[in-house]
């Protein structure tokens, strides 16, 4: 499969970088076939940049790594491109590492999965590249209520695959937060249809700060639903339940305790299974 990476501005223009040997700047741009990677010494991304992953083909199952501070992320992508927008605002930097997109030297990796990967039982939540808009990969999550609009807060970070939990705020302690809101949902689209057995909750504890779910519902795309109940505590709790074969879940229908607290909030949600 021919895979092509390329760094763009905000007009979708292609950008140039420079080695240290080089006299002359080059695209930053590249192509391969099942494998592509993008390298560069000097290279300063700005604010509406964007990394654009295109496959000749659509329903492709990727293995990608963005930036050096980004976990490898097995992500399936829908049609036949994923853009991955930068954003270099002071609210983007506090919801991750310092030096995400800041420095000059970049190495970039996107390659096709392996049939084992594809079909390995595993987290198919998990996606460190997801983002608070749908960017052409999935899993993606997004939500009802986020508080303040905040980075710390958004419903990507539900999926990130960081879990500390016992504090609230910027990285790393980013969370979804639901600004108090009762109705809160949070959904998570897997963008093909996944079986699913095992669900797996890590609530954010920065008590007293935090108040915490005492029952919790997930609402399958095949129409049937699962309550959990779930105690206040910092370690993940995990949950089986009948497989259900679906496109996405929603969490909802969030109790919180009688603590004092107005303020629950979600660190992780993990949902194990296999690809259809």
């Amino acid at each position: 499969m021919k895979l092509s990476l390329s760094i763009l501005d905000n007009q979708q223009q292609v950008k140039l970088g420079r080695n240290d040997y080089e006299e002359e700047d080059k695209p930053m741009q590249a192509s391969g076939e099942d494998f592509v990677d993008l390298a560069t010494q000097d290279f300063a991304y700005e604010d509406g940049d964007s990394i654009k992953v295109e496959v000749d083909e659509p329903d492709v199952y990727l293995v990608a790594k963005l930036d050096e501070t980004l976990d490898s992320s097995l992500v399936y992508v829908k049609g036949k491109i994923w853009e991955y927008k930068i954003a270099m605002t002071e609210n983007a930097y506090e919801a991750r590492p310092d030096k995400r997109f800041a420095s000059k030297r970049h190495y970039l990796s996107v390659r096709v999965a392996t049939p084992e990967e594809i079909k390995s039982y595993r987290n198919w939540a998990l996606n460190p590249h997801d983002q608070k808009e749908e960017n052409g990969a999935y899993p993606h999550a997004h939500a009802n209520v986020e508080t303040r609009n905040d980075a710390t807060f958004f419903a990507c970070n539900a999926i990130d695959g960081v879990y500390a939990n016992l504090s609230h705020g910027s990285y790393p302690y980013v969370s979804w937060g639901i600004n108090r809101q009762e109705d809160a949902a949070l959904t998570i689209d897997f963008g093909r249809k996944v079986t699913l057995d095992k669900v797996a909750f890590t609530l954010r504890s920065d008590f007293p700060h935090d108040n915490f779910w005492e029952k919790v519902t997930v609402a399958f795309s095949d129409g049937t639903s699962e309550e959990f109940h779930t105690v206040k505590t910092n370690v993940r709790q995990v949950f089986d339940f009948s497989k259900r074969t679906v496109d996405s879940v929603k969490f909802y229908q969030l109790i919180k305790s009688a603590d004092e607290s107005p303020f629950p909030a979600l660190t992780q949600i993990e949902f194990f299974g296999r690809n259809v």
